[in-house]
């Protein structure tokens, strides 16, 4: 049975600043070397709120009935970033908005897999801050799903790369390196054993 996976996010997952325009999500595809069809979901600025909305036409459109049709989710970032005094969107509707995509793909016995939210290095400490925990509250959700969940928030902003890359391009996305770093975090986490497993939900 075919494998059809959707990634579905913000930026990072479209992979902007990539000057090899695969982003972590290419690269994820190429290291599996099965049969993946992959399509890329990505829209640039979209919170938590924009992805929801979105999803499930999205999704839905890219879907089989007789394909092992898989979802990966990754946001956040953006929903941390203040305009106005204010998040754009509050941590426990950021938290919201994920509880509801994980509960339809359950509905849908679509296996989903989680990536927390990257840093934005310009975005200062008060939004790492935010972003970190907000990443340690979706672990703990998709625990609670029982959905995998990969950490990326604290490595990223520890990885000489990224910050480098992300500083010298837009002060938010990295390049090649940056992505590659993104990659293999992915790759170190859930991914191998998750995409190897039978069309279950999650």
């Amino acid at each position: 049975m075919s494998i059809r996976v959707c990634f579905i996010g913000d930026s990072f997952v479209q992979g902007i600043g990539d000057p090899e325009y695969r982003g972590w999500v290419g690269r994820v595809l190429q290291a599996t070397g099965a049969d993946v069809t992959g399509f890329n979901l990505g829209i640039r600025r979209d919170t938590s709120e924009d992805i929801l909305r979105r999803c499930w036409q999205e999704v839905g459109a890219r879907t089989m009935p007789d394909a092992d049709n898989r979802l990966v989710v990754s946001f956040g970032s953006n929903d941390m970033i203040e305009e106005d005094g204010k998040l754009r969107v509050d941590p426990a509707r950021c938290l919201a908005n994920l509880a509801s995509i994980l509960d339809e793909s359950g509905r849908r016995g679509m296996a989903t897999l989680v990536v927390g939210p990257p840093p934005v290095i310009d975005a200062g400490e008060g939004h790492l801050r935010h972003t970190s925990a907000l990443a340690d509250e979706m672990a703990t959700l998709c625990r609670e799903h029982q959905v995998p969940f990969t950490a990326i928030t604290r490595d990223l902003a520890d990885d000489p790369s990224w910050n480098m890359e992300a500083l010298s391009g837009d002060g938010a996305h990295p390049g090649s390196s940056g992505y590659q770093k993104l990659t293999d975090i992915v790759l170190a986490g859930p991914w191998h054993a998750w995409i190897d497993s039978g069309s279950t939900a999650h």
